[in-house]
């Protein structure tokens, strides 16, 4: 039948490897990636990324612990909020204030994962799915359109794309994530320095735990990074295995 002939020749694509991408390609992404996270204006725009992953962090964890969940809310400042319905203190509070900013560096890490086993495809295709499953929680008229333009631009890339640039686009993605999950955390502990931010995660933990602060803000960093050295090995697959070391 054709319907299931097509559903067969879809799925295969998506679960098929492509080939190992050539070295340069993964050291220029790299490059490319940490340029745009320590660079002011390419950072302030893509920075939207991070905080969809950051925010769906939030939502998901919300959900998982038995939360109900209200609502999702982008902001054109990068900023966002997501709200849950539930007892304020607790393990489900605490988890679900946790998993903010150690989100985009967990999603980054498990892009990695699936790009070690040249799964592109499946990983756009992931990425798109999630996207348009966030996209039902949003609550504001930016989010809608951050949301939907985020998810074309990886849609468009998935399906009329070669091979050659989804590979870039892929890779440069998760470095993107990797990288860029460890500036919020430096960014919320100089403007909490500045009493700039009195409620962030890090407070409202503080508040929740015994523990202060800046421990959660160094957990979040400590996370971070270890997830961007175990990310990093797993992209550097492509040039380890030119250099004739085993992964």
């Amino acid at each position: 039948m054709p319907f299931i002939d097509g559903l067969t020749t879809l799925w295969d694509k998506l679960l098929s490897a492509q080939p190992d991408p050539p070295p340069l390609l993964v050291l220029v992404t790299a490059a490319v990636a940490l340029a745009v996270v320590a660079t002011r204006v390419p950072w302030r725009i893509a920075r939207n990324a991070v905080t969809i992953a950051h925010e769906g962090g939030h939502a998901l964890t919300a959900l998982l612990t038995g939360r109900k969940l209200r609502g999702i809310r982008l902001h054109s400042d990068t900023s966002g909020l997501t709200l849950s319905a539930g007892r304020p203190t607790g393990p489900g509070m605490i988890f679900t204030l946790l998993s903010g900013y150690v989100a985009p560096s967990l999603v980054g890490l498990a892009g990695a994962w699936l790009l070690a086993g040249n799964r592109i495809t499946l990983l756009l295709w992931v990425a798109v799915v999630l996207l348009l499953a966030m996209l039902v929680m949003i609550r504001n008229v930016f989010g809608v359109l951050s949301l939907l333009a985020t998810g074309g631009v990886v849609l468009a890339v998935s399906w009329y794309a070669s091979p050659q640039v989804q590979a870039a686009f892929a890779w440069a993605s998760v470095w993107f994530l990797l990288l860029g999950g460890v500036r919020p955390v430096v960014e919320l502990q100089r403007l909490r320095s500045r009493g700039r931010m009195p409620e962030s995660d890090a407070d409202q933990l503080a508040r929740l735990t015994p523990f202060p602060a800046l421990f959660w803000v160094t957990v979040f960093a400590l996370v971070n990074l270890a997830v961007l050295v175990g990310g990093a090995l797993l992209l550097a697959g492509p040039i380890l295995n030119d250099a004739g070391v085993t992964r």
